[in-house]
């Protein structure tokens, strides 16, 4: 699995942040998303596809 994000559609909500900690983060002036992990292992799919299909701005996009 291959992450990006687009940090331009981001607004901030922070729901990636909580459901995938190792590969999400967000900045500390304005909350916009950081990409830690752009290609997790297998044991963090589930969190990181949940994570996208939660995302108010559809700023996550997976590659299987």
């Amino acid at each position: 699995m291959k992450v990006t994000v687009d940090e331009d559609k981001c607004c901030g909500a922070g729901q990636c942040v909580l459901l995938a900690p190792e590969v999400f983060d967000q900045r500390d002036d304005d909350g916009i998303v950081t990409l830690l992990d752009p290609e997790p292992g297998a044991d963090r799919h589930a969190a990181v596809r949940e994570a996208a299909a939660v995302c108010p701005a559809s700023a996550i996009e997976l590659i299987e």
